[in-house]
């Protein structure tokens, strides 16, 4: 089993339950994960080099026209896949063991969390609980966001800053608060 029989059993499955192998190969990438971000973090680099690391979090190439400014964390990194033209800011957490899935033309704000792993209220199954948070394209996410486990941005919304998105947002949707409602349409 590798990693990325992981990763797309995670998935697949609605609420997923890993085994106890699958378990050490998640915490071993995420040891691998947090020496990669310590590297990112801890230094200055040149676009092309943030994109480098970024690869190498993700497994996947991340697109030239990614931008980034570190600081940036993440636990997992085998699950976040991004679009093109996606600018992220700095202090971001993007929490991706259940998946995130980010559009293109995507901008995220400042302080960001992305959260897709929530915990059940008994302590038996409080282990696993996976969602993905989907992003749509062109969509404008402000500073000091929290999106939890199993949302959907729709294309073209705006998530005004400080916002908890517990919720999916429509397309097109300005969303506001605590937790997020809709302010109005664009």
């Amino acid at each position: 089993m590798t990693i990325q029989d992981v990763v797309d059993y995670i998935n697949t499955h609605a609420d997923p339950v890993l085994t106890p192998e699958m378990d050490a190969l998640v915490m071993e990438t995420c040891y691998r994960t947090h020496r990669l971000t310590m590297q990112l973090n801890t230094a200055y680099h040149e676009p092309e080099q943030i994109r480098e690391i970024l690869s190498d979090i993700t497994g996947e190439r991340v697109d030239d026209t990614l931008g980034m400014f570190p600081p940036f964390y993440t636990d997992f990194g085998r699950n976040i896949h991004f679009g093109k033209n996606v600018f992220i800011n700095d202090c971001c957490h993007f929490q991706d063991q259940g998946g995130i899935f980010i559009g293109d033309g995507v901008l995220i704000g400042h302080n960001t969390v992305l959260a897709t792993i929530d915990h059940d209220l008994d302590p038996a199954s409080r282990r696993n609980h996976y969602a993905p948070i989907r992003i749509g394209n062109s969509v404008w996410i402000g500073a000091s966001v929290v999106i939890t486990k199993g949302v959907t941005i729709g294309e073209g919304a705006v998530i005004a800053a400080g916002a908890v998105v517990t919720k999916d947002v429509p397309a097109n949707a300005i969303v506001g608060g605590v937790p997020a409602k809709v302010i109005r349409y664009l």
